[in-house]
């Protein structure tokens, strides 16, 4: 751990002086050389956490369209910032890296969440260390693999393979410029006072409890859709998945049949099964997790619609969880009120905007929103009063490389991807040079 922070170190003093451009090339090159071993990474992805084969292709997708625009945009979004002309004098910012960048990933996304921070953080002249969760340690290896494949100097890139204990320690040494971690809010709070002792940032994107809200005007086979994969995607294991849902009570009752119905034809079964569309979670404790929340909803009056028998493969005390549709819940619930991260949904009646907006509000994290309604103003007008970071119309669960991600409350500070993401992962230095004495 010591050996690959000085190397990160002296190799981020040459690495700077690199140009963006020339930056660019070698992150082409590493994505080029990533997708070209999509299958194996896919399969991989499958093995280590889970996912339903057909879904893992998908990832290796992700990372490269969000990989690709990050490049695309890095020499504008970098370039020296002009500030006007002033006789004399020649005045400009340049966005200076900022040194060693540590990248703590989690298992549920290991190259989409990596690749938020990991190319932005190269292209714009830093060097990494990455480490992910011991549950996808081959994801940090897949990464560091394709940049050497790419030509990266030695330091720029680099896998760790290390206890908690340890990252933690890391995250106080000198040399350490900056921490970017994904994962849950607990971790965060600690991650956040190991750095405290120093004067370095963090970027943290954390869980949420991301709620949909169905207007009468919706599209409604759309939204039916739409939300049974915003909410079963991944076995619920995503931090912007549906885990609560708002449906005007013009459309509610007919809501829940089509959702609960669409939902007994999804598949749960082995991941490396092609025709699986749920996979086990990610271990057999996060399973009785969710039973333990779902169990306590019931107790406190919400309805199960969905029979886990229907689903051959659950079986209590095995990560194998049938998903779960739930009513007559409200916010008391801890179901409607903190994270899942598993194949469980509340769904609520409301009458109009306000409620809807009041109940998404409702909850200590705020990381994004979606709305259903065909009225594109209203859609903008509702999304203005929600406390999220990423408002949807009529889709969920995606990234859009070109916009910023980022949550409020609890869901994390900072912000990766658009070109603001460089602005974390630089510092500004002005130049304030006299020209005429």
């Amino acid at each position: 751990m010591k050996d690959a922070l000085e190397r990160a170190v002296r190799a981020q003093k040459k690495w700077k002086l690199v140009s963006v451009k020339d930056r660019v090339a070698l992150v082409t090159r590493a994505v080029d050389a990533f997708v070209k071993k999509r299958d194996v990474l896919a399969e991989e992805i499958t093995r280590q956490m889970g996912r339903p084969i057909s879904q893992s292709p998908g990832e290796v997708r992700g990372f490269e369209e969000r990989a690709r625009y990050m490049a695309s945009v890095a020499e504008e979004a970098l370039a020296d910032v002009d500030v006007g002309k002033k006789e004399g004098f020649t005045r400009y910012i340049r966005r200076e890296p900022l040194g060693v960048v540590l990248a703590i990933a989690p298992w549920n996304y290991p190259f989409l969440t990596a690749v938020n921070s990991v190319v932005p953080a190269i292209l714009a002249g830093n060097t990494v260390l990455l480490r992910h969760s011991p549950q996808t340690p081959l994801a940090a290896e897949r990464i560091v693999e394709a940049f050497r494949d790419a030509g990266a100097p030695d330091g720029v890139v680099q896998f760790l393979h290390t206890t908690d204990e340890d990252t933690d320690k890391l995250v106080e040494t000198d040399g350490v410029d900056f921490v970017a971690f994904t994962g849950s809010v607990r971790v965060g709070h600690l991650i956040q006072r190991h750095a405290a002792g120093r004067f370095i940032p963090v970027g943290l994107e954390l869980g949420g409890k991301d709620g949909a809200y169905v207007r009468a005007d919706a599209n409604f086979a759309h939204a039916v859709e739409n939300l049974v994969d915003g909410a079963f995607f991944n076995s619920g294991q995503s931090c912007c998945g549906i885990e609560r849902i708002y449906v005007d009570a013009s459309l509610y009752d007919r809501f829940v049949e089509a959702f609960v119905a669409l939902t007994k034809q999804y598949r749960l079964g082995n991941p490396l099964d092609p025709s699986a569309s749920l996979g086990p979670l990610v271990r057999t404790s996060a399973a009785e997790f969710v039973r333990g929340q779902i169990a306590e909803a019931v107790s406190q009056g919400a309805r199960a619609l969905i029979d886990p028998k229907t689903f051959a493969a659950d079986a209590p005390g095995t990560p194998y969880l049938a998903p779960q549709v739930l009513t007559n819940v409200d916010h008391s619930m801890r179901v409607m009120r903190e994270e899942t991260f598993g194949p469980a949904v509340g769904i609520m009646k409301v009458t109009g905007d306000d409620r809807a907006v009041e109940l998404i509000n409702d909850s200590p994290y705020g990381l994004t929103a979606a709305i259903w309604t065909s009225d594109e103003d209203a859609a903008a007008r509702i999304g203005a009063r929600l406390d999220v970071g990423t408002v949807f119309q009529n889709r969920c669960d995606y990234l859009d490389p070109a916009l910023a991600w980022t949550g409020v409350k609890d869901s994390g500070r900072g912000c990766t991807l658009s070109r603001l993401g460089y602005e974390s992962l630089t510092r500004p230095k002005s130049f304030h040079l006299r020209t005429r004495t």
